[in-house]
């Protein structure tokens, strides 16, 4: 038996451990950013980790995306990009250390989660097709053969008598050298320079992506609103209270709330969006442009506008002046009917370019109320992250029934016949609005001083109008507070209440009624399928 082979055969020990866990955690680093700089250069919802991110939100149940949204609220896409990193970061720093074993298994660890990255982009709704596929597959390939590479400085050679040798050919694969005995110089060149290579990637990642969006950005930019036709009332005075804490009656673009599944905002050319008018009952399909939707008359409007998902008390409501072509007018060309006019479809189908559909009731969209396809909001183009070029509005509807941000198709169709995306996930097919009311001031566990404390928040029933808010305090009567003026029935109305507050914890408590009488129910209900109901409760301690 010679020298080598009574050598015993070693463990890592502590100093290759992390360095293997370290091959991993760059070559982790490299492949995503090899993807993202691929991902630039096809398209940016190509990208690995918002395929994958996006695959999850379309599997996540019902009840799932409503706690996501209700425990980070607006958040949500952010906190899930960073759970998909974590994953792929722990993934990576296991494979780095089972490289120090099995290098090829390791690397073909790397592949296979190639492919879970372009089967997801692939099957992705608005896949563009095969081509979804390569940022996964390039970024798996270089993080494959990266990790293979560093890896390999970590085992090749052993050292004798105080020499780097390489490896008897008859010794294990599985036989690692001693902590002395590796390559240290080509691991430190190959690290150092895998590093600087992915910051680069992942620079030019980010280039190519803003080049992308650069024509929309420049199409929005030249946007032009032409005067309504049609303006919005001015807002009548008294309709916002002055009062510190209270939502101020029309909520900015920046503050606008933004509830959807588009994990990268798409940026779309208003000079090459077009819109498809289609299906069952339209006698004259029409494709429309931007500019085709610019030179028709334009509409005016404040309307307030709800998300499913907000709880009662919660931040998904907003009060907007929107500016565009009214929705019924244009169907009505096409040859579109009502179904209580004898047309055909009771289902309008949104698809959003990027790949969302939402089902309206056809009947709704048509019985005179003012359902938009809105281009403005605010008095500008509508901003990229709620809906640029176009989207829907209908006020008294929920947005998950309605507002289809990014359209580019609507098609008329039947219940029946269609479950669009959150149908299929549980959610109720018709949606109006409930009466909601909400206290915006004093905040939950507030201490006011005693004396008369201003108690004031919103009430909104989209399409039927507030026409009562009451207080209580404690278990005693209810009391009703001040509206202010109403703007609008498909606005929300502010109202205040002045309360002689007494020393002690109290709980206050708030309802609406609605115009046509009915009064805000009390019983507690969540979000899904169709809306959250009861009353708001805020408590606070009087000092």
């Amino acid at each position: 038996m010679t020298d080598e082979e009574k050598e015993p055969r070693h463990r890592p020990g502590p100093v290759r451990l992390p360095l293997g866990a370290l091959s991993g955690a760059l070559a982790g680093c490299a492949a995503l950013a090899v993807a993202e700089a691929v991902a630039g250069a096809v398209r940016p919802q190509a990208g690995p980790v918002v395929a994958v991110g996006g695959a999850a939100i379309d599997r996540t149940p019902a009840a799932v995306k409503d706690w996501a949204i209700r425990s980070f609220g607006t958040d949500d896409k952010l906190v899930l990009r960073l759970g998909i990193l974590a994953v792929l970061a722990l993934f990576a720093v296991f494979l780095g250390i089972a490289g120090l074993w099995f290098r090829r298994t390791a690397a073909a660890g790397v592949l296979l989660f190639g492919v879970v990255g372009a089967v997801a982009a692939t099957g992705r709704p608005d896949s563009a097709g095969a081509t979804d596929a390569l940022p996964s597959a390039a970024g798996a390939v270089a993080g494959a053969v990266l990790l293979y590479v560093l890896t390999g400085r970590l085992v090749t050679g052993r050292l004798v008598v105080g020499r780097l040798q390489p490896r008897a050919e008859s010794q294990s694969p599985r036989a690692l050298p001693a902590d002395g005995d590796w390559d240290r110089r080509g691991f430190v060149i190959a690290a150092g320079a895998a590093a600087v290579a992915s910051a680069g990637a992942g620079l030019l990642g980010r280039s190519l992506a803003g080049a992308g969006g650069r024509d929309a950005v420049a199409s929005r930019r030249n946007a032009v609103l032409p005067p309504p036709a049609s303006p919005a009332p001015a807002v009548p005075k008294g309709a916002g209270p002055r009062v510190p804490g209270l939502s101020p009656f029309v909520t900015s673009n920046a503050d606008f709330y933004r509830v959807d599944t588009a994990l990268v905002v798409p940026k779309v050319d208003a000079t090459a969006w077009t819109l498809r008018i289609h299906g069952k009952g339209v006698d004259r399909p029409v494709t429309l442009s931007y500019d085709d939707l610019l030179r028709r008359d334009l509409v005016e409007r404040d309307i307030t506008l709800t998300c499913v998902s907000n709880e009662v008390g919660g931040p998904y409501a907003g009060n907007a002046r929107w500016t565009g072509v009214r929705l019924a007018g244009l169907l009505a060309e096409c040859g579109v009917r009502p179904p209580s006019k004898g047309g055909p479809a009771d289902q309008l189908v949104a698809r959003s370019v990027d790949g969302m559909t939402i089902g309206s009731p056809v009947e709704d969209v048509m019985d005179g109320r003012d359902a938009l396809l809105a281009l403005g909001m605010n008095g500008e183009p509508l901003p990229f992250a709620h809906g640029f070029p176009v989207r829907m509005v209908v006020p008294g509807l929920y947005g998950f029934v309605s507002a289809c941000k990014w359209i580019e198709d609507i098609e008329l169709t039947t219940f029946d016949s269609y479950d669009p995306y959150w149908v299929e996930r549980g959610w109720a097919r018709r949606a109006p609005v409930k009466t909601q009311s909400r206290i915006d001031t004093p905040k939950p566990f507030a201490r006011p001083g005693a004396g008369t404390v201003m108690v004031a928040g919103v009430a909104w029933a989209q399409h039927r109008g507030i026409d009562k808010v009451e207080v209580r305090v404690d278990d005693g009567p209810w009391q009703e507070a001040r509206l202010a003026a109403e703007d609008t029935a498909d606005t929300w109305r502010q109202w205040t209440f002045p309360w002689q507050a007494t020393p002690g914890g109290h709980t206050l408590t708030v309802r609406a009624t609605d115009r046509t009488g009915a009064v805000q129910t009390g019983k507690r209900a969540r979000t899904v399928p169709d809306g959250a109901s009861g009353w708001h409760s805020v408590v606070v301690t009087v000092e």
